[in-house]
């Protein structure tokens, strides 16, 4: 009778681990990081070979591949600037074709101070691209899809219910994912690309430290009366936090306005006349005259329509001061008409980073390793940025017979990436701080800093190399 016992735990057992699938790479992710990473590994020679699973709980293969095949005539509101780096690396490296009629290259981008006359004109020839983010993920997905490469399984509409190692006193041993459709994996390299609040990261133990900035990005799909003069990007820092207006294709734009939590509901709340004329107002008249409206709106004191009226009078009497309506083009976007039905969304800002991008059998890229503030449009970059690195990485282990879940495979990639996202981090953290107050001395001394920047070349060049990568 025990014997009978011991035969039946040692078969169940048994078919238990049976049931355990293998795989080389296991993605947590269906982002662009995660994405990406899935198909630049099947593009490369020294890594095709990999078994490769991706598992991401939205709809990828209907909803997300649908837009490549199938666009929407308007523009979603998830844009982001795409570097010429980053570009490169997925069209040249990667092989992935993407929508072209749904991408505008822009030359530039012109930054002013909302408290001053701080002015920073930066022009370079395909500075980067403004791009939806369902363009790349749906881009990427139809090249996996066309390809059909071996190796590779895309689990969609699945969640990640637990991870642990196959050993759990052995942190070694190859990790044991179970999703929530009853299937198991064992990966000898597990990949966080699962955003901020990773289960990856969180089941490596590899702490992330940072906070949030008690602000929130508001985004919308703008129409406007013509197209730009310039194809370049404008971006106003207010003290409530900065606004940007960024080219789309034809007379197409994309609003971020960093700000207040209290502004952000403000402006969520009104009627789309109303918010267009805060718009428009927020890079033409005085911090004075936006904190009028903001008080008044919200004190119920004065309604939609008074706004709208006293914005175009205010707008119209800075635009005839000029001689020369060259000048107006030269120094502000084209107004801002319409907003498209249903665009309008906020998301909280926020600084994060991981103290380390890697562990025994675990490698963390995009927003899993770091997040930043908006204001200068690195986040996916710095995510592409680490998915490059990774690969090149991973190609050296398995050239050099390396096991690539090994922390000695890995820890090339960390010790590339890390130090380039922690001082841009940094930066970008800096200059929040530094734009988010009205206080007098401090913007003398930024003005000073913008204008000395913007009236000496080489510096100017500097800072446009970190936001877009070396001049090719």
């Amino acid at each position: 009778m025990l014997n009978t016992r011991i035969l039946r735990r040692s078969f169940f057992s048994s078919a238990l681990k049976l049931q355990v699938k293998r795989t080389d790479v296991l993605i947590v992710g269906g982002g662009p990081a995660g994405l990406t990473l899935a198909a630049a590994i099947k593009q490369s020679p020294h890594l095709s070979n990999l078994s490769t699973v991706l598992v991401d709980a939205g709809d990828l293969k209907e909803k997300i591949a649908g837009f490549y095949h199938d666009p929407p005539e308007n523009f979603t509101n998830r844009v982001i600037s795409l570097t010429p780096q980053s570009r490169h690396f997925l069209e040249d490296t990667v092989g992935v074709s993407l929508m072209e009629e749904r991408i505008q290259p822009f030359d530039g981008l012109y930054v002013t101070d909302g408290c001053s006359d701080g002015t920073l004109d930066m022009e370079r020839d395909s500075m980067g691209s403004m791009i939806e983010i369902l363009n790349i993920q749906s881009s990427l997905l139809a090249k996996l899809q066309a390809t059909n490469p071996a190796k590779l399984d895309i689990l969609d509409k699945t969640k990640v219910q637990s991870i642990e190692y196959e050993d759990p006193e052995d942190n070694k041993s190859w990790p044991v994912v179970t999703l929530d459709n009853g299937d198991q994996y064992k990966t000898r390299l597990l990949i966080g690309a699962d955003g901020f609040n990773s289960p990856v990261r969180k089941f490596s133990g590899i702490e992330s430290r940072g906070w949030f900035y008690n602000r929130f990005g508001v985004v919308a799909t703008l129409k406007l009366e013509y197209p730009p003069f310039k194809i370049r990007g404008w971006q106003r820092f207010l003290p409530t936090g900065p606004v940007a207006h960024l080219p789309l294709p034809n007379t197409n734009s994309t609003l971020v306005w960093s700000t207040t939590e209290p502004l952000s509901r403000l402006l969520l709340s009104l009627d789309d006349d109303v918010f267009v004329a805060l718009v428009n107002a927020s890079f033409v008249l005085e911090d004075v005259d936006l904190e009028y409206y903001y008080k008044s709106l919200q004190d119920g004191t004065i309604t939609g329509e008074e706004v709208i009226q006293d914005v175009d009078y205010r707008i119209n009497e800075k635009f005839n001061s000029f001689k020369d309506d060259s000048m107006i083009d030269e120094k502000y976007p084209p107004r801002v008409i319409d907003i498209l039905d249903k665009s309008r969304a906020r998301f909280p800002l926020k600084l994060s980073h991981a103290d380390t991008y890697v562990a025994e059998r675990i490698a963390l890229v995009g927003d899993a390793a770091h997040t930043t503030h908006p204001l200068a449009g690195q986040g996916l970059n710095m995510g592409q940025g680490d998915v490059e690195s990774l690969v090149k990485t991973l190609e050296k282990a398995t050239q050099r017979g390396l096991d690539i879940g090994s922390l000695l495979s890995l820890e090339p990639y960390w010790a590339d990436r890390y130090p380039t996202n922690n001082m841009l981090l940094g930066v970008v953290d800096k200059l929040h701080k530094l734009y988010s107050t009205d206080f007098g001395p401090l913007v003398s001394l930024r003005t000073f800093g913008l204008n000395l920047v913007n009236n000496l070349q080489p510096l100017k060049d500097l800072m446009i190399g970190k936001v877009s990568g070396p001049n090719k």
